[in-house]
């Protein structure tokens, strides 16, 4: 028996042997891909999506869009679907039992096995999944941009992608991960889930949330780990560019503020849906699937905007946990307390009068000026780190600008098929 990931079932790579794929691909009509389905490709073939094997059929996305459960009643909270328009489907010959050829960046990428065309009503997606038909929510803006129909059917890898600097280190997929925690010895890890760059209030997050998943475990060796988990798809402007917000995250163990004992930084491709407490749900699963034990939920997770309550996530993870193989650590809103003269929590200490929100325009507008801000909101280390990556990385800039969107060495390519 292998590892087992998210629903009891194990997790298998779907990744073929590059002289294999030449001869299964050889012939097989090539449909180009954007990033958003290159994204999704990563995360069906490594395993960071396990159980999928594939786009999901009709019988899937309405499970999930109905009842939260693929067909076969594993739990699932955001349909991962593969868009065409009936001009592509016509083009490309795409039909039940047809194979096509996922390109991207020009060279191929997947084997796609079709298994059923079908159509999908967008509006009863959007409220089942995002609770909103409002065309102004992200995730509802993503889903009425979908083509005429969609496409379900198992993929295969045929071409690994080439991770570009400085990247490459923190694309760890699942298996490796597994193993990377049991070398380290970590018994419990716990998810940090991530789009920042990381200030105070997110490194006590992290540090409450290794304090609660200790619980009763010895402490004669370091047995709990943090893993940063950070999220790189989309980006939108005034988004922290991706090259700050990974390099910053590991940047907190290398100064030492974690250690190598109990801190490491990793990422996911995936294009944020700001699903608030449905995204929160695949968060989970996604984080099992890579080998955690616990993830930290905060307040507002994967919200956007007022569609959702502060705590919403945490009521819905609540009445779902036990269709979950990862324990749920839960966390008030983190403050800075110029009394008590340190970070603090909602209803920790009394001085709410006083209480400093780290706001993130607040925190991005400190950013933007460029004035080393006080260690307690910022650690310097970081900062440097942040003013260092817009120079080097952004442009002049550590947010997301049109120059940046046009001229950024991409997260990742895939090469000609050798």
């Amino acid at each position: 028996m292998g590892e087992i990931g998210h629903g009891g079932i194990e997790i298998v790579e779907r990744i073929m042997d590059p002289k294999e794929a030449k001869e299964k691909i050889k012939g097989l009509p090539q449909v180009p891909i954007r990033s958003q389905i290159a994204n999704e490709v990563i995360g069906i073939a490594y395993g960071f999506f396990s159980p999928l094997q594939g786009f999901m059929g009709k019988a899937d996305v309405d499970g999930v869009c109905k009842n939260m459960r693929l067909a076969n009643g594993v739990l699932w909270s955001i349909p991962i679907v593969f868009d065409m328009s009936n001009d592509e489907i016509q083009q490309y010959g795409v039909k039940a039992g047809a194979k096509v050829v996922l390109t991207y960046t020009d060279n191929p990428m997947a084997l796609f096995e079709v298994e059923e065309v079908f159509e999908y009503d967008k509006e009863e997606m959007c409220q089942a999944v995002y609770g909103t038909k409002d065309p102004k929510h992200p995730g509802c803006a993503r889903t009425y941009a979908y083509k005429d129909k969609f496409v379900g059917g198992k993929i295969t890898l045929v071409n690994r992608p080439k991770i570009n600097p400085p990247f490459e280190p923190y694309f760890i997929p699942p298996l490796q991960m597994r193993q990377i925690f049991k070398e380290k010895g970590w018994k419990r890890v716990v998810a940090h889930q991530t789009r920042n760059v990381p200030h105070t209030g997110h490194e006590w997050l992290m540090k409450g949330a290794w304090l609660q998943a200790y619980g009763e475990l010895p402490i004669d060796k370091p047995y709990v780990g943090v893993l940063v988990n950070a999220i790189i798809g989309e980006k939108r402007k005034g988004d922290y560019i991706d090259e700050a917000i990974i390099l910053t995250q590991d940047e907190l163990r290398k100064s030492g503020y974690f250690g190598d004992h109990n801190h490491l930084t990793s990422l996911t491709f995936w294009d944020m849906r700001y699903a608030g407490p449905k995204e929160a749900v695949f968060h989970a699963i996604l984080r099992t699937n890579l080998g955690l034990t616990h993830h930290m939920f905060g307040r507002d997770h994967a919200g956007v905007g007022t569609y959702y309550g502060p705590y919403d996530a945490h009521i819905l993870l609540e009445s779902v946990k036990n269709d979950l193989a990862i324990t749920p650590v839960y966390s008030m809103n983190w403050l800075y307390c110029p009394h008590c003269g340190e970070v603090t929590s909602e209803g920790l200490c009394n001085h709410k009068k006083e209480w400093q929100k780290f706001s993130g325009t607040l925190i991005r507008s400190i950013v933007d000026d460029g004035v080393k801000p006080p260690r307690l909101i910022f650690r310097p280390e970081v900062f440097d780190l942040v003013m260092e990556c817009a120079e080097k990385y952004g442009f002049g800039s550590p947010f997301v600008t049109d120059e940046y969107l046009q001229k950024r060495t991409p997260v990742f390519v895939i090469p000609p098929l050798q």
